[in-house]
């Protein structure tokens, strides 16, 4: 079973920065997508942003500009860059890989992978 690592959470005031990281326990390269999802009290498991193995990105609206994905494969290791964070990116941050080649019990692809989740708290 893979098993996705984070590390990075934290406290951080308003306007701080923090970076989290994801390190899967098999190649990198195996997982067609991975990405950082949030998860808040009373809220759904929202996607924050996506990076595929040809290094295509996309974010959620609300943090678009403030925050950056990126991978290291020779690190296999995926980050989130967190910039000028605000009160409402307070949450779980949870790793995602998406696995093409093996498939959910109802037969759908892709499986998903998820790490143990990270909190983030911005408090002033």
């Amino acid at each position: 079973q893979v098993q996705l690592v984070e590390s990075g959470g934290g406290l951080v005031q308003p306007g701080g920065s923090l970076r989290l990281s994801c390190t899967p326990s098999e190649n990198i390269l195996h997982f067609y997508s991975m990405g950082w999802y949030r998860e808040t009290p009373g809220k759904y498991r929202e996607v924050v942003a996506a990076i595929t193995n040809g290094n295509s990105t996309k974010y959620l609206d609300h943090v678009q500009g403030r925050f950056t994905i990126s991978r290291d494969d020779a690190k296999n290791t995926m980050y989130l860059q967190m910039n000028r964070l605000q009160l409402d990116d307070t949450g779980v941050y949870f790793c995602n890989a998406k696995d093409i080649t093996r498939t959910n019990p109802d037969n759908t692809r892709p499986y998903n992978y998820w790490g143990q989740g990270t909190q983030v708290t911005v408090s002033s």
